[in-house]
C-alpha cells in the first residue's frame, strides 16, 4: 500500500514512520510536518492511505480529509490526534479509523489491518462483495453501472438488477479501484464504459446518462475538467 503521513510534531510523525517501515507491503510516499506540502502531494492522487495529524497550523487535518472526499479521491483516511472531539466530523467524512494520541503500536497495526481486510474483501476475484442481512451477494464489478448515496443507503446499479447496501461512497470506491470507476460527485461512482452522455446541467455540474439504464448520475465540473485531461 502507498501511504502518506502528516503530523506537524516531529515526534509524533517520527513514531509513525518507525511503525510503517517495519511494514513490508508499505511504501511512504510522503513524510512531513508541512500539511500544506501534504495537500500538494495528496492532489496527486498516488497514495492509498492517508494518516493524519488533525490540528495543525494552516491546513488541518479534518481539511485533507473533505478536499479528499470534495473530490472524489481514492485515498483512504486515518486520524491519528490527541484530541477525541472530531470523532463526528470524522464518521462525517467517512474516515477509516480514529485514533487517539498517546496509542500503543498494536493500535496503528490494528487499523492497518482492518484497511488491509477491506481491499482483500473488495478485489476477490473481480466481484464487488456486499454482505446483506441474512446473505452474501457476489456482484461482478464489470456489470456495474453506477452508485449513488441517498441519506444513509447506497443504490448500485448493475447490467441486470440494483442493490441497496450500507456502505459508505468511501469504502465502495476502495473496493472499485479499477480505472474505469471514478468517483463523478460526493455521492455517484460512476463505470466509464457505460457512459452515453455528459450534459450540462448547472454551472458546476453534468448530468450522465448510461447504456443498460435510464437513471441518471451527477458529474462535477472539476470532475469534467480532470476527464478531459486525462481520458479524453
Amino acid at each position: 500500500m502507498k501511504v502518506g503521513i502528516v503530523d506537524d510534531r516531529t515526534i509524533d510523525l517520527d513514531k509513525l514512520k518507525f511503525i510503517l517501515q517495519e511494514e513490508e507491503d508499505v511504501e511512504l510516499i510522503f513524510a512531513t510536518t508541512n500539511p500544506e506540502e501534504a495537500y500538494a502531494e495528496i492532489q496527486k492522487n498516488k497514495i492509498d492511505l492517508l494518516i493524519a495529524d488533525i490540528e495543525m497550523p494552516g491546513i488541518s487535518g479534518y481539511e485533507l480529509a473533505d478536499f479528499i472526499q470534495t473530490h472524489g479521491l481514492l485515498i483512504t483516511v486515518i486520524f491519528v490526534t490527541a484530541k477525541s472531539g472530531y470523532a463526528v466530523h470524522a464518521f462525517e467524512l467517512n474516515v477509516h479509523d480514529y485514533i487517539l494520541k498517546p496509542y500503543k503500536k498494536e493500535r496503528l497495526l490494528q487499523a492497518l489491518a482492518k484497511y488491509r481486510e477491506k481491499q482483500h474483501a473488495g478485489n476477490l476475484t473481480g466481484r464487488l462483495i456486499l454482505k446483506q442481512k441474512g446473505h452474501i451477494e457476489m456482484i461482478p464489478k464489470k456489470d456495474i453501472i453506477f452508485a449513488e448515496r441517498t441519506g444513509r443507503s447506497t443504490t448500485i446499479y448493475t447490467t441486470n438488477q440494483s442493490y441497496e447496501t450500507y456502505m459508505t461512497m468511501n469504502e465502495l470506491e476502495g473496493s472499485l479501484r479499477e480505472n474505469n470507476f471514478i468517483r463523478s460527485h460526493r455521492s455517484f461512482i460512476i463505470n466509464l464504459h457505460f457512459v452515453k452522455s455528459f450534459s450540462i446541467y448547472t454551472k458546476k455540474s453534468y448530468s450522465v446518462t448510461f447504456e443498460g439504464t435510464k437513471q441518471i448520475a451527477m458529474l462535477t465540473k472539476e470532475k469534467m475538467d480532470y476527464l478531459q485531461k486525462y481520458y479524453f
